[in-house]
C-alpha cells in the first residue's frame, strides 16, 4: 500500500485519470492524460525515468530547484543519449552554503529560465513512465510546491524511491535475531553508500545529470538482488 502525503494511493492509474478531469494546466492536462500502468505491470514492461534535483537547501517551502538532470531507462538499458539536463533560475537566493555542496555559482544561473519556460519538455519527459528518485521528498515536494507558486497549480504522480528501498532492506536486516544481539547499526542509505553495497562505481556527486543515472543504476541492481522482473509495480511505487 502506497501514499502520497497523508493521503493513502490505491490506484494510480485512476487517480491520474481523475486529474486530468479537474486540471486546468494545460502542460499538466496533458502529463495526466499520458496516464501511468496498471497495478500488476511487472517491473520488466515498465519505462522508467530517473529524476534528480539539485536544490538551494532542504526545505521546499523556502527554497529553490537550481537544477534538473534526468535519463530515461528500463532493466536492461540506461538511454544515456536521451538523458536531460537543465539549469534553472530558484525562487530562492543562491546561498553559499548550497555553492559549495553542489558547485552550482551565480555565474552558472546567469540567464537560466524559471520552472515554467522548461516546464513542457519536463513533463513531456516524465509522462506515461514511472520516476525513479533518490529521497522523494526533493524532487516530488519541491516540483509540486513550486508549480503552486508558479501557476497556483500542484502535481501529483507515482515513483520508486531507491532509497526508501534501502532502508525497507536495512529494517529488514537489523530485524533479524543475529543483528539484533549484536546490536548492529543500520548502514548508511545515501546514494553512494547505497551503490557501494552493490558493488557500483562511484561517481562525484552533487550534479542532477550523474545523480540521476546513479539512480537509475541503483534501481537496476536493487531489483536483480532483491526483487523480480516479474514482481507488480504496486510493490515498489509510492
Amino acid at each position: 500500500m502506497n501514499n502520497f502525503g497523508n493521503q493513502e494511493i490505491l490506484n494510480w492509474e485512476a487517480l491520474l485519470q481523475l486529474k486530468a478531469q479537474h486540471s486546468k494546466d494545460p502542460r499538466l492536462l496533458d502529463f495526466y492524460h499520458a496516464g501511468t500502468y496498471h497495478n500488476d505491470t511487472p517491473l520488466s514492461e515498465i519505462e522508467f525515468v530517473a529524476l534528480d534535483f539539485e536544490t538551494t537547501g532542504l526545505d521546499s517551502h523556502k527554497n529553490g530547484i537550481i537544477s534538473i538532470g534526468l535519463v530515461p531507462f528500463n532493466l536492461q538499458r540506461i538511454f544515456c543519449r536521451k538523458a536531460k539536463t537543465w539549469y534553472l533560475n530558484p525562487q530562492d537566493n543562491l546561498q553559499e552554503n548550497s555553492i559549495i555542496i553542489h558547485g552550482i555559482t551565480h555565474s552558472d544561473l546567469k540567464d537560466a529560465p524559471d520552472l515554467l519556460r522548461i516546464l513542457e519538455q519536463l513533463l513531456d519527459e516524465l509522462a506515461g513512465k514511472v520516476v525513479v528518485v533518490h529521497y522523494r521528498h526533493i524532487e516530488r515536494d519541491f516540483l509540486d510546491h513550486t508549480l503552486h507558486i508558479l501557476i497556483n497549480e500542484g502535481i501529483m504522480f507515482p515513483l520508486i524511491d531507491t532509497m526508501q528501498i534501502e532502508a525497507d532492506l536495512q529494517r529488514k536486516k537489523s530485524q533479524g535475531l543475529f543483528h539484533l544481539f549484536k546490536r548492529k547499526r543500520p548502514e548508511s542509505i545515501r546514494l553512494a553508500n547505497s551503490r557501494a553495497r552493490y558493488n557500483l562505481p562511484a561517481y562525484p556527486p552533487h550534479d542532477a545529470l550523474t545523480d540521476a543515472i546513479a539512480t537509475a543504476e541503483l534501481l537496476q541492481a536493487q531489483i536483480k538482488y532483491h526483487f523480480s522482473p516479474d514482481t507488480a509495480i504496486d510493490k515498489l511505487w509510492l
